[in-house]
């Protein structure tokens, strides 16, 4: 059996990962599942996987699930050192999945455990990429990518020489209005920007889409994971998404990963990884689909990508305060407070007033991240006066 804890159980990959589970629960030990505040979700899928621990980030609501799960024998815990606690239990295969610099953390405890690490969480690398990567090399420690971009990405280069790569090609389905005009996206509400047309996705990863913050953000991520150079990284509008991404070697040769737009596949391929396990998920139909279109990203309309790619050249604390900026006016976007096109905006102007110095501990990062925050909630206010 794998041991397995889930750090983010109740979000979309959390979820999807309990699903691949609970098809094939002989194989599995879950030693621990973890949630933000949902009890109700986080207490149902302990039970249904017979989880040794469930802990919820928020402290309120021990009680809660104490009572949730009264009489199961699963052991249960609050509060942000609990999460870091579960994620050191010394599981086999954990996957990364909480949102937001809330998970910097518990990823770190779980590298320093020396085992594999799923991750989908994008600010471990994005704001702690360096930190991250030496954790995992010092500990000795697996990092398996699980967004479907750079697990294609991971699947075309295993086993492959990295001085045989010429280019990562990193695909994007361009979101819900890569053909909306910058003075119609100027009028797009929540609702629109979280309608994503391929993938079910949580609201701020939506948003990040339909800006292409996402493939900004997930630059910075294929440069700690890969071994390229930022020129060796490139973005392409792919609006089907049935290619993942691409792999370009010296010869000419371009290696793809396709499947169906379903996060079970990544996942699947993290959890079974080395070898591959079977899964429900549909199947392509290169038939039926007929076409596969290609584009270059418009960097005007979707000034994020190219702060985002500017920030991955510039280094140091540059895609940290990116990534913090960026989710201070995602979360000002869809309460109502700023435009959509505000968004960037408010990142441009937040890294043109904050410059630290590189980040060398966590501890820095978390920092740069909180004063990041201030900057550009002052900026979201300066919007809504």
């Amino acid at each position: 059996m794998k041991s397995v804890t889930i750090l983010g159980a109740t979000g979309s990959v959390g979820t999807s990962t309990l699903d691949l589970i609970e098809r094939d629960p002989a194989r599995y030990d879950v030693l621990a599942l973890t949630a933000n505040c949902d009890v109700e979700r986080l207490a149902a899928a302990a039970r249904r996987v017979g989880a040794r621990m469930a802990v919820v980030a928020d402290p309120s609501c021990h009680d809660a699930l104490a009572d949730a799960l009264a009489g199961s024998g699963i052991a249960v815990a609050a509060g942000p050192d609990a999460v870091c606690d579960a994620a050191r239990m010394g599981a086999d295969w954990t996957m990364a999945a909480i949102v937001g610099t809330a998970g910097l953390k518990p990823v770190l405890a779980a590298l320093e455990g020396g085992k594999a690490v799923a991750l989908a969480n994008k600010e471990s690398l994005v704001s702690a990429g360096d930190v991250m990567i030496d954790a995992a090399a010092r500990h000795g420690a697996t990092l398996l990518p699980v967004d479907s971009e750079h697990n294609a990405v991971f699947q075309c280069l295993e086993e492959r020489n990295a001085a045989s790569i010429s280019r990562i090609i990193l695909t994007a389905s361009g979101g819900p209005f890569r053909e909306r005009t910058l003075a119609e996206m100027q009028a797009i509400t929540p609702e629109q920007a979280v309608a994503h047309p391929n993938w079910s996705m949580g609201a701020k990863i939506s948003v990040d889409s339909a800006t292409m913050m996402n493939k900004g953000l997930e630059l910075i991520e294929a440069f700690h994971l890969f071994p390229v150079s930022v020129e060796q990284l490139e973005v392409i509008v792919h609006r089907q998404s049935v290619i993942h991404s691409m792999v370009e070697y010296v010869d000419g040769s371009v290696l793809a990963q396709l499947g169906s737009p379903d996060m079970r596949v990544p996942i699947a391929h993290a959890l079974a990884w080395p070898q591959r396990m079977e899964t429900p998920c549909q199947r392509l139909d290169l038939a039926a689909i007929g076409r596969l279109d290609f584009e270059a990203p418009d960097y005007a309309r979707f000034p994020c990508l190219k702060l985002a790619r500017e920030a991955l050249a510039a280094g140091g604390a540059r895609p940290a305060i990116l990534n913090a900026a960026n989710e201070v006016a995602v979360a000002a976007f869809l309460k109502g407070g700023i435009g959509f096109l505000e968004i960037a905006a408010i990142v441009a102007d937040t890294l043109n007033r904050y410059d630290p110095p590189a980040p060398a501990t966590l501890d820095q990062v978390l920092a740069i991240d909180a004063e990041a925050r201030i900057l550009a909630g002052e900026r979201v206010k300066d919007c809504v006066a």
